[in-house]
């Protein structure tokens, strides 16, 4: 056999027992007389004694390795003399008597350590390298254990689990799908799945009323820290449902994940905020409610003094940061080009200091006097010490302005800690978003979901105004699953696709499999799906879900590792009925 035990299980109590180990090479260390190796593996890493007294020719065999090469060992455990306490097998090494080296290793492009020298896209080539260090492992291990546990919950509360197909119909909404051509149907297309959402609906009609599946989803659009053109989602839908039968459902399976990966308590039922109050106190739909800090709006409070910033402004919204009033003029100006970044977009920063003596100095000292800025501070709660920081414009820029700001002062604060999570629910999304530039409503979430049934009524008269019954789960910040109830009424499906400006023949063409389907008896029904490469990465406490997926793309959506996405042959563009369009120059 190639191996008795790993590399990270041999104790004090083992000490004695004849063993066979095998790994890679991460250390050699040759001190004349003695030649040691740490092995090792997924589990952890043991030491390797050679004695040159014992036995020179296996301990020349020894030298010749190098880091990466995997070897096999055969020994005796023995009590380190010089123990190691930052590895759990540190009080014993194998007397070893015999090494075979089973593969060589070139010497690797980077450190495979916890610390690498490698950088992000010379561990994105050799990824499979990158994949060893410990971290990584650690990273895949709980990606699996997270996984196990939704199996696990959702099989308990009676989910089957059910594959739904890759290769799917393409249609309108949400982002940019992928396509793949049909060779059988030359001219036609497949698209990759956005997500399961019309086969999910469908199951509920077939009468799976629970549904579940981890699956792979697609989109093709721009990419950042969270999203990857491929990911992982966990989905969900269930039959004779309403709103708060989802919400606690799902409420329980996300405490069940944290206690048992992380032995984290999260109180039920989570907090619910409206998303007009995430609006407006958070400027956004995905509030970070580790720390305070709301955004207040200052509009009555300051307009009328000739100040033309403000008097001009659409909307005047501040923030109070706790015990920044000594902030010096230069950290001042520095963070007003913060702002002022194209990805804040605001025109420039107002301060009112609350110094620690009661007084007050701000940048608009010339406009506002004591008395006045006495009352900002009283609106925010605002003690001395306090800095308070207020932009102001388009409402819309402002609010992400001043959402950033919050986020970014929480940093330079301390308060997003990393090992603190809090989570809440989203609710009473708007069920429809009017684009200026079409001329048209969009779907908040998807063309399926249903109105709330107090705001049915303004389908016909005033859609834009109607709330959804859908509900978006964030834990620190992070959007981690979305849903809705959905439509299970053929008529107010017909008027959900009226609204988004279907045609009735296109809204036949592209949903009249399921429209067809709610002939037969549709149930009420309801489902969420979790982004599951989000909830991980928040569990594991990274900023960036590639650092939890095995073979991530980059920020081109290229997979470097295998040099993908890449031209195909001529013949089987010819297969495909295919031509490639010349780029035009300019």
């Amino acid at each position: 056999m190639y191996r008795t035990h790993t590399c990270g299980e041999l104790r004090i109590e083992n000490v004695g027992d004849e063993i066979v180990l095998s790994g890679w090479v991460q250390k050699i260390r040759n001190l004349g007389g003695m030649t040691f190796i740490d092995l090792r593996d997924r589990y952890g890493i043991t030491q390797l004694a050679f004695d040159e007294n014992a036995n020179p020719e296996m301990t020349a065999k020894a030298r010749e390795v190098g880091r990466e090469f995997v070897i096999q060992v055969k020994g005796k455990v023995i009590e380190r003399s010089n123990k190691n306490p930052n590895l759990s097998t540190g009080d014993i090494e194998i007397a070893c008597h015999e090494i075979n080296i089973l593969s060589k290793s070139e010497i690797p492009p980077f450190t495979i350590e916890e610390d690498t020298d490698g950088g992000d896209e010379l561990r994105m080539k050799y990824r499979y390298l990158d994949l060893r260090r410990p971290q990584l492992q650690r990273q895949m291990a709980l990606r699996h254990k997270v996984a196990q546990q939704v199996r696990a919950y959702l099989n308990n509360q009676n989910f089957f689990e059910v594959e739904t197909p890759v290769l799917i119909k393409s249609t309108p909404e949400g982002a940019r799908d992928f396509v793949v051509p049909s060779r059988m149907n030359p001219g036609q297309f497949y698209a990759l799945p956005q997500s399961p959402q019309v086969f999910k609906q469908l199951l509920m009609v077939s009468g799976y009323d629970r549904y579940y599946q981890i699956v792979k989803c697609f989109r093709d659009e721009d990419l950042r820290a969270d999203r990857q053109p491929e990911f992982t989602q966990i989905d969900c839908e269930m039959a004779f449902v309403e709103q708060d039968d989802v919400l606690s459902t799902f409420e329980d399976m996300t405490k069940a994940i944290f206690k048992n990966v992380l032995n984290v308590d999260m109180d039920t039922p989570f907090k619910r905020i409206p998303f007009s109050e995430a609006m407006a106190k958070y400027g956004n739909d995905k509030p970070d409610l580790r720390f305070g800090m709301e955004i207040h709006k200052m509009n009555d409070l300051v307009k009328g003094h000739d100040f033309v910033v403000f008097d001009s402004a659409e909307y005047i919204g501040g923030i109070c940061a706790e015990g920044l009033s000594e902030y010096s003029r230069k950290e001042l100006d520095k963070l007003t080009k913060w702002v002022q970044r194209p990805q804040i977009g605001a025109k420039g920063l107002v301060y009112v200091k609350y110094n620690e003596d009661g007084t007050f100095k701000s940048s608009v000292d010339k406009f506002y006097d004591a008395d006045q800025l006495k009352k900002w501070a009283d609106g925010f709660n605002a003690k001395p010490g306090d800095l308070i920081l207020i932009l102001a414009g388009d409402e819309k820029i402002t609010l992400h302005g001043l959402s950033e700001l919050r986020l970014e002062m929480g940093s330079r604060l301390g308060l997003r800690d990393k090992k603190t999570f809090v989570p809440l629910w989203v609710v009473d999304f708007p069920l429809v978003e009017w684009d200026e530039e079409s001329q048209r409503f969009y779907a908040m979430h998807h063309p399926f979901t249903a109105p709330k049934p107090e705001d049915i009524n303004m389908l016909d008269s005033d859609p834009g105004k109607i709330r959804a019954n859908a509900y978006d789960l964030v834990i620190n910040g992070v959007e981690i699953g979305g849903g809705s109830v959905r439509i299970f009424d053929q008529d107010v499906q017909a008027k959900m696709f009226k609204i988004l400006g279907f045609t009735k023949e296109e809204a036949e063409n592209q949903f009249g499999f399921l429209m067809n389907a709610f002939k037969y008896g549709a149930p009420p029904h309801a489902g969420i799906a979790f982004g599951f490469d989000r909830l991980v990465s928040i569990i594991a406490g990274l900023d960036s879900i590639r650092d939890v997926i095995a073979f991530p793309k980059n920020n081109s959506g290229r997979d470097v590792m295998i040099d993908s996405p890449s031209p195909v042959s001529e013949d089987q563009l010819d297969e495909l009925m295919l031509q490639l369009k010349e780029e035009e120059k300019e």
